[in-house]
């Protein structure tokens, strides 16, 4: 998964910081609190920009370096925030074996993103996943909730105009 800045300006507003502030309040000064922290500001958020970090740095007392750490050691956390459609393409072995990769290289190539990025717009967010459980419909991608299956590279433009308007 990409850990890259974001090409997505970050948005944040006063009542989230205000937010996060009360949360830093909340367990300051108790062991291990950068982790509670840091999940409670990425739900807040949706992710964990660089503007994030620094609040959480300053208002612990900590290095930016020591949050920034954290944020890309755990896969749980994410520095990019997620689109608006969120697709996960499966690479689990069965649907890479059926073409996976190709549909996958083709998003990347169609949206202009790597994986674990988002679109400047914020519409489309793009990740690989290791398995779904549709291994019967390999290749397998999700859009949210709705799942395509059997897919083809030819597939990636009719599946993206769905969520254009």
């Amino acid at each position: 998964m990409a850990n890259t800045i974001s090409s997505v300006p970050f948005a944040g507003t006063k009542e989230q910081e205000k937010e996060l502030l009360e949360v830093v309040k909340k367990h300051k000064g108790q062991q291990g609190a950068l982790m509670p922290i840091m999940q409670e500001a990425q739900g807040i958020y949706g992710y964990l920009p660089i503007e994030v970090q620094k609040i959480i740095a300053r208002e612990l007392e900590v290095s930016l370096e020591e949050v920034y750490g954290v944020a890309t050691f755990y896969s749980q956390f994410s520095l990019n925030p997620k689109g608006q459609y969120k697709i996960s393409v499966c690479l689990g072995t069965a649907c890479y074996v059926k073409g996976s990769g190709d549909v996958y290289d083709k998003l990347q190539e169609t949206l202009k993103i790597k994986g674990g990025e988002c679109t400047p717009d914020g519409k489309f967010s793009l990740e690989a996943c290791r398995c779904i459980g549709a291994c019967g419909l390999a290749p397998v991608l999700t859009v949210n909730d709705d799942v395509y299956g059997r897919l083809i590279v030819d597939d990636v433009p009719g599946i993206l105009a769905k969520y254009m308007d």
